[in-house]
């Protein structure tokens, strides 16, 4: 069966389940402002990546993969009154009263889908949804219930009710409106893609990745390799493919979109660079680390030539790159990077930043696996690079502790919904720093006992470490849902295993604690199992 089949008796199936109904308004809402676009049908424009810009991320453990679906509706534009009559003049042809009468409906159309539009850029759904209404019914008794126009309104309405979550009303009009289309325009227009492109994000951001597949195959099939867009329907095609487990192809298609994008002078703009993250994250996740290290030098690159060290943007690439190489055990090249991002924001952002603690908390880690190396061959130098680790860990738990009381303290204050939101995650994101960074420094003095034995060394800082990172836990946890992430989980867990460590080998004083460990332990990994097959 062809792709084109294959879409075919989906649709019908679709239609046949779900028939779409369109209850007509008899009262009409009151007429804005007249505004005649271009017929458009949108949903892969570049202007949809201009907001697009690098923000900063706590990395740790293997990347995870961040499907970025479109959030963006993807409103359809207006269709423009077209040629003249015979005689030259422009729009409807006023000949019989049956003119007259379209005109009427038409004029409406426009008007009710401009304010449409308007209340729904204004987050008025409510508003939105009854303009859209009564333009698909305008479109309708206008120009016919077959004609682009009605399509139009179908994808508008239909992407009204997926902003609303209401997918059940939604499918049946995508559905309508590249029937229509195709009917109108053929199947191989790129109308008729664009289209296609809304049906597959629809379908994606739902997780039915086959019959996402299917809709960008056909975009695909129908924009050719010589369309502009056809990179970013391969990048589509290659994250659905990646979350169905074709981990190879997925891998190709979103390489070739890169090329394309390099090749048509696109390789430094925005797009590219977020198509090579997401490339990046896949190549660190399958453990591929010299070519995320390609791309990450090919994105450093661009971004010091364009915006230099003085930009939070270059140190964030910068970091990760840094951060790749200690995964791939290049730990000298790794701290050299990692000390010199450390550099540039100590001169771009306030002492007490969050970020300098994650970044001093990175060079610490780098040194002690430096230091584990030295153990059999220099062992000076390994303790003394554990001496610069042990300074830099209380310097980022400092520094991240003080963020974390600054950004609670505002609980109480009064913020709008984005506001609260976003505090919420600095506050997750202070936290984890906080217990990875108190995680590391037990850690560190646990290495040291490993190293100079229990005899010349006895571990109470790393009791007090473990313990302080337990407690932390236990006392922000409840504060903005901190203790729901599931990396904090996950760190708070292995402050546990190391506690638990130092009570089965005797190397603490309340050796009674062992067992309410244990409890907490067994605890807090049924929790992280629950979620995980909730996840999956």
């Amino acid at each position: 069966m062809s792709f084109r089949q294959a879409v075919s008796k989906l649709c019908k199936e679709l239609l046949n389940s779900a028939p779409m109904r369109i209850k007509p308004y008899n009262s009409c809402p009151i007429a804005g402002k007249l505004i005649v676009s271009k017929y458009d049908f949108g949903g892969h424009s570049s202007s949809n990546h201009r907001r697009e810009v690098f923000q900063w991320v706590i990395l740790f453990g293997q990347a995870a993969i961040i499907l970025g679906t479109c959030s963006t509706p993807s409103l359809a534009e207006d269709v423009s009154t077209g040629s003249s009559s015979e005689n030259g003049s422009s729009g409807f042809r006023k000949i019989e009263d049956a003119s007259m009468i379209s005109n009427e409906h038409t004029s409406k159309w426009r008007v009710f889908t401009d304010n449409g539009r308007d209340y729904f850029s204004q987050g008025n759904i409510e508003q939105a949804e009854i303009f859209f209404r009564s333009a698909l019914q305008e479109a309708k008794e206008g120009f016919g219930e077959r004609d682009p126009h009605v399509a139009s309104a179908c994808n508008n309405l239909a992407e009204l009710f997926r902003v609303k979550k209401d997918f059940a009303s939604a499918e049946p009009l995508y559905v309508e409106a590249i029937n229509i289309l195709e009917e109108h325009f053929g199947t191989d227009d790129v109308r008729v893609g664009a289209a296609l492109h809304n049906l597959g994000q629809f379908y994606l951001v739902q997780r039915k990745l086959e019959d996402a597949r299917v809709c960008y195959e056909i975009k695909r099939r129908v924009l050719g390799e010589a369309h502009t867009d056809y990179a970013d329907t391969m990048y589509h095609l290659g994250t659905v493919l990646y979350l169905q487990g074709k981990e190879k192809d997925s891998e190709d298609l979103i390489a070739d979109s890169i090329r394309i994008l390099e090749a048509a002078g696109q390789g430094e703009s925005i797009l590219c660079i977020r198509r090579m993250q997401y490339l990046i994250q896949m190549y660190t996740k399958s453990s591929r680390f010299a070519e995320a290290e390609i791309l990450l030098r090919k994105i450093l690159h661009t971004m010091e030539l364009s915006k230099g060290w003085k930009s939070l943007d270059t140190v964030v690439v910068a970091e990760r790159l840094a951060l790749t190489l200690e995964t791939a055990g290049r730990l000298n090249e790794a701290e050299e990077l990692l000390e010199r991002c450390l550099d540039a924001r100590k001169n771009l952002l306030p002492d007490d930043h969050i970020q300098n603690a994650a970044n001093m908390l990175y060079i610490a880690r780098v040194k002690m696996l430096v230091s584990n190396q030295l153990m059999k061959t220099d062992s000076s130098r390994a303790v003394a690079e554990l001496d610069i680790a042990k300074n830099l860990l209380r310097s980022s738990i400092r520094v991240a502790r003080r963020v974390l009381v600054r950004l609670l303290e505002k609980k109480g204050n009064r913020e709008p919904i984005g506001g609260l939101r976003k505090t919420g995650k600095d506050a997750q994101s202070a936290a984890l720093i906080l217990l990875q960074s108190l995680n590391a420094l037990g850690s560190l003095e646990i290495m040291k006992l490993e190293f100079l034995g229990s005899r010349e060394y006895i571990p109470a800082e790393a009791d007090a470490a473990l313990r302080q990172c337990i407690s932390t836990f236990k006392e922000f946890g409840d504060q903005h849902s901190i203790s729901d992430s599931p990396q904090v989980k996950a760190e708070y867990l292995s402050c546990l295993r190391r506690l638990d460590y130092l009570l089965c080998n005797g190397l603490t004083s309340e050796i009674g604690a062992a067992k309410d460990i244990k409890d907490e332990i067994r605890r807090v990994e049924g929790e992280i199992s629950k979620a995980g097959k909730t996840r999956s």
